[in-house]
């Protein structure tokens, strides 16, 4: 493993694109809603003076993340490819919630960049005492300026690649985790590089096709198949299901093996784990391989967000299920441990 410091001198150029979120929010008659810019941000957290690089700013838009929708993604990624070549890095602020789904996203729409692109934000509006925003915008600032190319997220003092990073915690600072994969860097008295990520080919692409239309159900007891049937007469044309352990469907007491058997040959059906680590392996246990004969596409070790983002991003340019299921095996932006 590396593990070094890393100290950049000299004047870099540096982004920040503005998409809300806490970090930008102000206490209101409502609530908090977001409201402050980022040069606003930028004069709170006193980062100027901290950052020798240069920082260009634009709001993007300035929205909790709870009303963050697909398009958006496709605007902010058209957003960076406009300014990707204008600068040594480019850092997001955006709400937690929805933060690891847009990281998600746009490592598949903006494949192997040419700078860092870092995603930030906060637990606490920067414009609250004690507020974590100054340690997260700084952390995401500096490892900007480490020239080490791809999409992460830094918070709390760590940095994690974008596609393999969740929400853990819904109020404590340390809100992220990296999943199945090790830290990126994580910030003492400069940043310190305990990983460099693999890069998936060498060429910058983007390719902003998607289809939104996936929906995740989570398996329980008694869940009944009848819901995947009335996915599929409503229009959807994926489905990730949230499934026990290291996965498997239930073909006893319930018509959900037979229906999801059927309707897997008209759309992909990805079983994921409701548990956080170590994902699915469905050549463990008889349900496993039952699920696998039944026409189920594995998640491997891939986080909820990126299993989601990535069936949506292949449902835009195929809804063939053999080629789904090859791409879903194919490791496409560091997403997966193993390929299958």
């Amino acid at each position: 493993m590396l593990n070094q410091f890393l100290t950049f001198g000299g004047l870099m150029s540096l982004l920040i694109i503005g998409m809300g979120g806490t970090i930008a929010s102000v206490k209101g008659e409502s609530g908090y809603e977001s409201a402050l810019s980022i040069e606003e941000i930028i004069e709170i957290s006193g980062i100027r003076e901290k950052i020798g690089s240069s920082i260009d700013t634009i709001d993007l838009m300035n929205v909790d993340s709870t009303l963050i929708q697909p398009s958006d993604w496709k605007t902010l990624a058209e957003e960076i490819e406009r300014n990707i070549w204008d600068y040594d890095g480019i850092v997001i602020t955006h709400g937690t919630d929805t933060m690891a789904y847009t990281a998600s996203m746009l490592s598949f729409m903006l494949r192997n960049p040419p700078v860092p692109i870092v995603f930030t934000g906060s637990m606490l509006p920067a414009s609250e005492k004690n507020s974590d925003a100054p340690l997260n915008l700084y952390t995401a600032l500096k490892f900007a300026e480490t020239g080490i190319r791809g999409i992460y997220i830094a918070f709390n003092g760590k940095v994690m690649l974008g596609v393999r990073a969740s929400k853990v915690r819904s109020m404590n600072f340390d809100a992220f985790e990296s999943i199945n994969y090790p830290l990126i860097a994580k910030l003492e008295d400069d940043i310190k590089i305990l990983h460099i990520p693999r890069i998936y080919g060498d060429e910058f692409s983007s390719d902003f096709r998607y289809n939104h239309k996936v929906l995740v159900l989570k398996l329980i007891p008694g869940l009944s198949g009848d819901v995947f049937e009335a996915a599929l007469k409503i229009g959807y044309r994926g489905i990730v299901i949230e499934g026990y352990g290291v996965g498997g469907i239930p073909y006893r007491g319930t018509n959900l093996f037979e229906v999801i058997s059927k309707i897997s040959r008209e759309i992909p059906i990805v079983l994921t784990t409701q548990a956080l680590y170590d994902g699915v392996d469905l050549e463990r246990y008889k349900v496993g391989r039952m699920a696998l004969n039944a026409g189920i596409i594995p998640a491997g070790d891939m986080t909820k967000e990126a299993t989601v983002t990535k069936l949506m991003w292949i449902l835009g340019h195929t809804r063939k299920i053999e080629e789904v299921r090859e791409l879903m095996g194919k490791n496409l932006a560091g997403e997966l441990t193993r390929v299958f």
